[in-house]
């Protein structure tokens, strides 16, 4: 019986690239794998032959033998069937599919542990987020061992190359038609094995010290603002890679000042006279300076007024926010004789025109409720 073509049994033309050839096995392979038609001889049959086809074509040399001759150049001794070229190409279908998730794509052995992450939690006042400051940090860290320069080995020796895995960090177990790999267990994935561990790491590659770091706060954070240095965590095992240090920022409350974004707000009690007639008054500002607010005639409690460009700065930016001042007009207490007297001819002399606000509220509940 003559074989198919390996371009049909693919669904590809013969001027396919090799992206195309691999697409198209991977696709005609998962249909047709054991795993997924159980006890279907017809299903396993055209497993191997996708796989026949594509150990030809995915190699440059049998491709270019069987364009010419075709089935016939491997006729004389040169054929090739499921033995470990099957294998591979199976090996290969896991890596496409499962590499990412089991964290195995992009290299084999000699694999350097990443260091862990640090989280440090720092408190700074509205001040310092209004002007930005540099902090110094001292936290315990590991690092690199000195006495090992981070190969984990003892001083005048050397790491091994695993023997279980000849340096590849990954071990394959043959079993029937599939080739499974996983992280050797002789030396968890990093392809070498130390027989005279360091002393003062103990074969680790590093230690814990305490560091003086500085961080530079910039204008204008907020709460929960984060702040990351690359490779100031955790150094790696034997010598891997440095995770990264988060400094998470909180800004205390303030004891005059509300925040929200880039305005901030504040109450100022005023006389009942200066709400009154009108008038100036002075507030501080976040800065240190003071600023003159003009208070309009006849304010009234929780009226805003707006000092533009006195809030906080834009964080990695040039602008500023706005600040509202809150108008808290304040009731005279513990009157003298003579303040009575003239409030009480004050009131005598007030009219609707006075008081405006209460002569509508009581005419209006007079109109609900009657007399």
């Amino acid at each position: 019986m003559s074989k198919r073509d390996f371009y049909e049994i693919l669904g590809v033309s013969r001027t396919s690239t090799d992206v195309e050839l691999k697409i198209a096995f991977r696709k005609a392979a998962m249909q047709c794998h054991p795993d997924r038609n159980p006890g279907d001889k017809d299903a396993e049959a055209r497993f191997k032959e996708i796989n026949e086809a594509y150990q030809c074509l995915s190699d440059t040399q049998k491709r270019a033998a069987y364009d010419r001759y075709g089935h016939a150049a491997f006729e004389q001794g040169g054929g090739f069937g499921a033995g470990d070229g099957f294998a591979a190409s199976m090996a290969d279908i896991f890596d496409d599919l499962f590499g990412d998730v089991m964290g195995r794509r992009g290299g084999r052995g000699n694999a350097r542990e990443r260091g862990s992450d640090l989280r440090y939690n720092m408190e700074i006042t509205l001040e310092e987020a209004f002007n930005g400051k540099t902090a110094t940090l001292k936290l315990p860290t590991s690092v690199t061992c000195e006495s090992c320069s981070g190969t984990g080995a003892k001083k005048g020796s050397k790491p091994k190359t695993c023997p279980s895995c000849a340096g590849h960090g990954r071990v394959r177990a043959q079993q029937g038609f599939f080739a499974i790999e996983r992280t050797c267990p002789t030396c968890q994935g990093r392809g070498e094995t130390i027989d005279n561990p360091c002393p003062s790491c103990s074969g680790s590659g590093r230690t814990t010290l305490e560091r003086t770091l500085s961080v530079n706060v910039p204008p204008g954070v907020e709460d929960g603002t984060r702040i990351r240095l690359a490779g100031e965590g955790e150094v790696g095992l034997r010598g891997g890679p440095s995770g990264d240090l988060y400094i998470f920022l909180s800004v205390k409350p303030h004891s005059f000042f509300q925040r929200d974004g880039v305005d901030l707000y504040c109450r100022v009690p005023i006389s009942m006279v200066r709400a009154a007639l009108g008038g100036k008054i002075t507030v501080h500002t976040i800065d240190g300076g003071e600023t003159d607010i003009k208070v309009p005639e006849g304010a009234q409690s929780g009226k805003q007024l707006k000092v533009k460009g006195k809030g906080m700065p834009v964080l990695r930016g040039r602008d500023h926010g706005d600040l509202y001042v809150q108008i808290s007009v304040e009731t005279p207490q513990n009157l003298t004789k003579r303040q009575r007297e003239l409030l009480a001819e004050f009131e005598e002399e007030s009219s609707h025109h006075t008081h405006p606000e209460a002569t509508g509220f009581f005419a209006r509940m007079k109109e609900l409720f009657g007399k």
